[in-house]
């Protein structure tokens, strides 16, 4: 069993892997295209004059650009008043230069990893990640010896690399299978789980250099190591999930950034795998519906005359959700006690139809029902016209509960924009690769609540959201935080993850307040990337 320390240590190599999964591509990009040696002979240049001397999408440039700060490669320095941003180089830059091309064969990598699949994973693939884990192994031939700051940039890109190079291959595994019960306690054989086991021999050797496994006459075992990153193989899933947009990088930042978005009716989405990242966020959110469920209880405890009618999950995905919040009203508080007098209305909403015809049949399977109906979380008057006319359901009466969505909604320019407005925020935002300022995110998401405060005000909105956090802050705090990971994922993807203190600060200017009893963000420090808050009307206390 790991000690503390060790479970402390494989926990940050996690974060790490993230990492490199996000700043691998924007790196190199950033060295072939001549940008980095351009702010090394010039110390500092503003992001507009960078994006157009490379004629680059100056959203995604500045993306770009945040993603190596946050490594602490560069520094950021932002005048929110001004809409100034620029870039200087610090005594890491030349270093990560220096190693930055060691890049090339993980970067390589991503495009075939299109074609590898969990049960097929193919000639070309292998042999690929077989150069690309060679060279790792031998740390493609660079001085060891180094001290100081070298070294620490230098282990940082190597494990960088490691992220590239195992990131994929863990989901893959996890997603087919591979970290069943059975085989984390079990010897097999290679043959007993893959259909190609000489091909798979090879992954199983590959991590058995790293660790996780034993092998003994053609039979394999998990170690401690492995079994602690298996258990942890959906923390991989939504990064690798947006492998595809990576793999399009040169032209998200150099070219034009329509194309990846570019798709039609029933097509799925070129820039992420979606059922990927359902399952990864699946597993990685598992230990926040833990606090949602005591504010669900603790609603649903009240006395029958100040609880909502319902929920209303907007964003249902698979409706996986919209069960759980069920099983533990049913199970675990006072409303479960009186269904049949106060029957729990449900909806899901999704704007995603795809998903709507997952969650009808999952919560049929079920046998629980609900309305299930498309939804635009941007749209909130339209969605409370249908559930009125075709249901008889008001959206105020409902306990609206959303995970994740928020930063996802579709941009749209404010129609308001607040005076003298100067954003406290450090985040990058674009919308197609064009850069939207910090002071017009704000007014944005303020725009977005308060379209939402009419309907929340009364029953409130249960919230998990996501959260970026300062360069600075990040490169103080690096294998402690997946924040540059979500910055890449985010960012290159046109969803807008504010700071905490950011959302806070808008949440209060929507004329909302969110239950200092019932908040929670992880980790509760200055790095924190998660929050969970219960937002009522500030005239309103549900709990």
């Amino acid at each position: 069993m790991l000690s503390k320390n060790e479970q402390k240590l494989h926990r940050s190599t996690i974060f790490r892997h993230l990492d490199g999964i996000g700043t691998a591509p924007s790196a190199l990009i950033l060295f072939k295209k001549g940008i980095l040696d351009y702010l090394i002979k010039n110390g500092e240049a503003s992001l507009f004059d960078i994006s157009k001397k490379f004629d680059a999408n100056e959203g995604y440039m500045n993306i770009a650009l945040r993603i190596l700060a946050s490594q602490g490669w560069l520094v950021q320095n932002i005048d929110n008043k001004s809409d100034k941003i620029t870039y200087a180089v610090n005594e890491k830059t030349e270093l990560a230069c220096k190693y930055i091309p060691l890049y090339e064969d993980a970067v390589e990598l991503i495009n075939y990893y299109e074609g590898l699949h969990p049960k097929n994973f193919g000639d070309v693939p292998l042999s690929k990640m077989g150069k690309a884990f060679s060279g790792y192994q031998e740390s493609y031939g660079i001085d060891q010896n180094v001290k100081g700051i070298e070294k620490e940039v230098q282990q940082q890109i190597l494990k960088h690399i490691e992220g590239v190079l195992l990131g994929p291959v863990i989901v893959f595994l996890g997603m087919s299978g591979m970290f069943h019960k059975y085989f984390m306690e079990a010897n097999f054989r290679p043959e007993e789980f893959h259909e190609e086991p000489e091909r798979f021999k090879k992954i199983l050797d590959m991590l058995r250099y790293l660790g996780w496994f034993k092998e003994k006459n053609g039979t394999y075992q998990f170690t401690d190591i492995g079994l602690f990153f298996a258990k942890r193989a959906s923390a991989y899933g939504v990064t690798v999930s947006y492998l595809p947009m990576f793999r399009n990088i040169e032209e998200l930042i150099f070219g034009d950034p329509e194309k990846i978005r570019d798709t039609k009716p029933g097509e799925p989405e070129k820039h992420v795998d979606r059922e990927m990242n359902v399952w990864g966020s699946g597993g990685a959110h598992s230990s926040y519906f833990k606090v949602v469920d005591e504010i669900i209880i603790e609603i649903f405890n009240q006395p029958i005359t100040d609880q909502p009618k319902g929920v209303l999950d907007m964003g249902c995905g698979n409706g996986a959700f919209i069960q759980h919040l069920f099983d533990v009203i049913e199970k675990h508080t006072l409303r479960g006690k009186m269904l049949d007098e106060h029957p729990l209305i449900l909806v899901g909403s999704d704007y995603n139809e795809a998903a709507l015809k997952i969650t009808k049949a999952n919560l049929i399977q079920a046998d629980i029902w609900a309305k299930v109906i498309w939804g635009d979380i941007g749209k909130p008057d339209l969605l409370a016209k249908e559930l009125i006319e075709n249901y008889d359901v008001d959206l105020k009466d409902l306990l609206n509960v959303r995970t994740f969505l928020d930063h996802n909604r579709i941009y749209e320019e404010p129609e308001i924009k607040t005076q003298n407005r100067v954003s406290e925020s450090t985040g990058a935002f674009a919308f197609r690769g064009k850069r939207i300022s910090n002071n017009t995110i704000e007014d944005s998401l303020l725009e977005h609540f308060k379209k939402w405060e009419p309907y929340i005000k009364k029953f409130g909105l249960l919230v998990i959201e996501l959260h970026t956090v300062p360069p600075n802050i990040t490169a103080n705090n690096l294998g402690k935080t997946a924040a540059t990971a979500y910055d890449a994922t985010h960012g290159f993807s046109d969803q807008y993850i504010v700071e905490v203190d950011v959302f806070n600060k808008i949440i209060n200017e929507a004329g909302l307040v969110a239950n200092n009893k019932l908040c929670r963000k992880f980790p509760d420090t200055d790095y924190a990337t998660v929050t969970i808050n219960l937002l009522q009307g500030k005239n309103t206390t549900l709990i």
